[in-house]
């Protein structure tokens, strides 16, 4: 399963203390202008918070208009004092190409000096740059790594991707009851993804006794969460009726909302579904 970039900081919560609470309240209540002129004068006197929220902003068009070469700058300037989610976030336009031209070794250096402080999210990332080849030699025991220590702070992505380096044998002796566990961490927290593949083990019964009824337990989750895959899978749990009572209209359903999301599978079943059955398609 390809595994993308993934952020959830580029976008995070602005960060405020210490001497400015005003510029806090500012925001707060959408005064931007002056939040941003609090921010401003902070930042010229090097304080990295405020260098980090200056780069948010423009990064998101609040107060001013949007400018990720701005953005960059001011998390450079937070960065070269260590601040760690301006160094995420620099590795994260570098690894994508948002504001500058995609280079991922600078991505790299970046992220490993977030790393290296032991920010999950840039773990995450660079394990995932190590395991693609990304700007490095393709390395997937150092992806392991790194994906380990993210899963060991609970970091839900880096648990999903470690439990398929267990399942594919990559970089490590092939364990679907590792790939289980490590699923289980990270559906547990809502990781549709790994809900998918937990409903796939089951279905199969890799490392588990195959059960239908605990296939489709984890694709609804899944597909409750517009996973497209799950949908289309708990199309054809209901046709073939396994683990539940055969059941087309609701197929159906599922298929339609798969088909919905440009799953070109799930239309061509429903029509042939329709051809064989027509009275399904007037409920």
């Amino acid at each position: 399963m390809k595994k993308v970039l993934f952020t959830s900081v580029l976008l995070a919560t602005l960060l405020f203390g210490g001497d400015y609470e005003d510029g806090m309240k500012a925001y707060e209540v959408g005064d931007y202008k002056k939040a941003t002129k609090i921010l401003q004068k902070a930042s010229n006197q090097g304080v990295a918070e405020a260098q980090y929220n200056l780069g948010f902003m423009y990064a998101n068009g609040i107060g001013v208009k949007q400018n990720y070469k701005k953005a960059k700058s001011f998390w450079q300037k937070a960065s070269d004092q260590g601040f760690v989610l301006a160094q995420y976030n620099l590795g994260f336009i570098y690894a994508n190409g948002i504001g500058v031209k995609q280079n991922y070794k600078k991505a790299i250096e970046f992220y490993l000096k977030a790393s290296n402080q032991g920010f999950a999210n840039a773990q995450c990332n660079l394990g995932l740059m190590y395991e693609d080849g990304l700007g490095v030699k393709q390395n997937y025991k150092k992806a392991i790594e790194l994906y380990q220590k993210a899963s060991d702070q609970g970091f839900a992505l880096a648990q999903f991707n470690l439990g398929i380096m267990y399942e594919d044998g990559l970089g490590v002796k092939q364990d679907y009851k590792k790939a289980i566990e490590l699923y289980k961490k990270a559906s547990d927290q809502g990781n549709a993804q790994a809900q998918y593949n937990l409903g796939i083990m089951y279905i199969k019964g890799l490392g588990v006794k195959q059960d239908y009824k605990k296939a489709k337990f984890f694709w609804q989750k899944a597909a409750d969460q517009g996973n497209a895959q799950a949908q289309y899978n708990l199309g054809i749990v209901y046709v073939k009726g396994l683990g539940v009572k055969q059941n087309y209209i609701k197929a159906k359903e599922f298929w339609q909302k798969a088909a919905d999301q440009g799953f070109s599978q799930a239309q061509s079943n429903i029509y042939r579904l329709c051809q064989a059955y027509s009275w399904v398609c007037t409920q």
